[in-house]
């Protein structure tokens, strides 16, 4: 088994989504592919809730260059799968290349974790039917709409799949995905 970890990213994925696994999986000595729809520097933004306000506010950010292109992967050449969220996801659920890689990781049941709008990634991938996750609440649909059930919790394990709300569960959810990558990679 590789120790590489794929990690999904687009134009407007957010930062903290990404950086902090980005940078946690290093750590533990794991390689880290960043993949995109095309091998290119993509642009990471801020998301937060102003106090007062219903919804999210975005602001740019850093800068994440991805190695690889979807159509590019082997995903067989991995260990583990990061969806990221923020609003790259709206676009990238409708790569085929990508929803392809996504399934392989649950037909295989290697590990993958899901952040916030990930889950319009797994929710396309049509792989989380009768799975609990864990999203931000305005994504619960994309949840119930494929099948699985909505938990508002900051980390949910089921299966192969753990998940979590936002950025401020990635202490929760990370946690878990490293000892699921550890598992996998023991075998």
């Amino acid at each position: 088994m590789s120790s590489k970890v794929l990690i999904v990213i687009g134009d407007a994925a957010e930062a903290l989504d990404t950086l902090y696994p980005f940078f946690r999986l290093k750590e533990a000595g794991y390689q880290v592919v960043v993949a995109g729809p095309q091998a290119r520097l993509y642009h990471l933004v801020m998301h937060e809730i102003p106090p007062g306000w219903d919804i999210t506010r975005e602001g740019p950010s850093y800068h994440l260059a991805a190695e690889v292109a979807f159509a590019d992967v082997d995903p067989s050449d991995y260990l583990g799968l990061f969806i990221t969220g923020g609003r790259a996801p709206e676009y990238l659920r409708y790569d085929q290349h990508l929803l392809a890689i996504t399934r392989h990781f649950f037909e295989q049941a290697k590990p993958v974790a899901s952040v916030c709008h990930g889950v319009e990634i797994i929710a396309a991938a049509d792989v989380i039917r009768g799975k609990r996750v864990a999203t931000v609440a305005k994504c619960a649909l994309d949840v119930t709409f494929s099948g699985g059930e909505f938990v508002n919790e900051g980390c949910v394990r089921d299966g192969n799949l753990v998940s979590g709300r936002t950025w401020h569960d990635n202490h929760l959810f990370m946690r878990e995905f490293m000892l699921m990558l550890a598992e996998a990679d023991r075998k």
